[in-house]
């Protein structure tokens, strides 16, 4: 049995992109993100649960939302290394999808997260 989840969740931050061309991107701007974190599992925890939403929501919305992203996160803020910084933020977590404004969306997956000896992709 392979049990999955999704928790979506949408965050307001800011951030600026270090970029190697100019771009209006590199100045403090703001989104408000709409995140989406899979995970997914063959054993349930001793709750029965693959994550509690709740922990989702606290480690990725309770982190991020009304910061400045630049400042919290040890990289540049763009929404590929966000989703990446997600996938590798949970264990069961297999893919990211980061939708920084509407029609502008990053996804990262773990390409090597097995599933019972299949892989999700």
């Amino acid at each position: 049995m392979i049990y999955s989840i999704s928790k979506t969740m949408e965050i307001s931050a800011c951030h600026r992109l270090e970029l190697s061309y100019e771009s209006k991107c590199s100045r403090l701007h703001g989104h408000n993100w709409t995140i989406t974190v899979y995970l997914a599992t063959t054993e349930k925890n001793r709750d029965g649960m693959v994550e509690d939403f709740t922990h989702i929501k606290e480690q990725v919305h309770g982190f991020l939302d009304h910061g400045n992203l630049n400042e919290l996160l040890p990289f540049n803020p763009t929404a590929e290394n966000l989703a990446e910084w997600i996938v590798n933020s949970f264990a069961a977590c297999y893919r990211a999808v980061v939708c920084e404004s509407e029609g502008n969306v990053a996804q990262a997956y773990d390409e090597t997260f097995p599933i019972d000896g299949k892989f999700l992709l």
